[in-house]
Formats: structure tokens, sequence, C-alpha cells
């Protein structure tokens, strides 16, 4: 008996090829201030309020390299982790240290952050010319205000920006 068609059969072999690790290193430079750039931050809270934003960005899987800044604004150096997003790193570090602080003395009960933040990634080259910049913050702020140290980021990294929106 003859059919109209004929049947075949197709064996598919198909190679799977799975990668044994993923490897990824972003250093992000990320930088915010306090609301209305208001002087928050002072010698009674600074060294504590650098180490709970370490912490937490650890305990976010982020390893922190150097935490500092002014008494109007934050610098973090992290190595982030490949498993979350920068946005949801920087909404967990703010929103847990803002409530920490309030918990710090009536001086601190009116405390929050800017709502944007900047996150500039580094070459893992210039890790060591970012730590000292952090490091030197206090210095550095003598001659320059944050405004304009913020501008000065948009500009070497060539992001566009209306200054409308930038600052709360």
């Amino acid at each position: 008996m003859s059919l109209p068609y004929q049947l075949h059969y197709v064996i598919l072999t198909i190679k799977i090829t799975t990668m044994p690790q993923s490897l990824v290193y972003n250093y992000m430079h990320i930088v915010f201030s306090t609301k209305d750039r208001y002087p928050f931050i002072d010698e009674h809270i600074d060294d504590e309020l650098f180490k709970y934003l370490g912490g937490t960005s650890r305990e976010m899987e982020c390893k922190p390299i150097i935490v500092g800044g002014t008494h109007d604004h934050v610098h973090l150096l992290v190595l982030l982790s490949q498993k979350i997003a920068l946005m949801k790193l920087i909404e967990t570090i703010k929103s847990h240290s803002s409530n920490w602080i309030k918990t710090k003395g009536a001086n601190y009960k009116n405390f929050y952050w800017q709502r944007g933040y900047g996150g500039f990634s580094v070459n893992p080259t210039e890790i060591e010319i970012v730590q000292k910049y952090i490091l030197n913050q206090r210095d550095h702020h003598r001659n320059i205000s944050f405004k304009d140290e913020y501008r000065g980021f948009l500009k070497k990294y060539d992001i566009p920006y209306d200054e409308r929106y930038v600052w709360d």
C-alpha cells in the first residue's frame, strides 16, 4: 500500500552550552544630597551614617569600597552586585538610612534625602583616584559647592540634564 506522502523523521541534536559562571565587575560612584542640601550631616552623626550606608550596601551584596561626604551630601563607591539594579540599591540605602537617622535625636527628625541621585561608572583602574576624592570631601568642599561639584560630574560624563529637575 502506497502512502500519498512520506513520513520523515528528523532527529534534532541540540547542544546546550552553559557558561560556568557569570563574572561582572561594576564599580559605581553614587552621589546624593540631603533634601534642599540642608546641613544635617554633622560631626555627631557623620561617621556612624557612613558606616550605616556601607552596611546597608553590604547587606544588598554590594561591596562598599568607601563611603564619605560632607554636611549636605554623601558619596559611595561600591562594587555593584550582579544580582541587583542600581536603582534598587539606592532606594534601599536612602529609605533605610533616612528612617535610621531620624532615631538619632531631635536634630534629625526632619531628615530627608533628595529624591534623585547620580550614579557614575568607574573604570577599575581609577578606583584609587575616586577613593582619594571621597576621602578628601571636607577639604574639597571648602572651594566648591555640592551643586557645582554635581554639575561637574554631569559634564564629565556628558549627561544631559534640565537644571529645573536636578534639585529638590
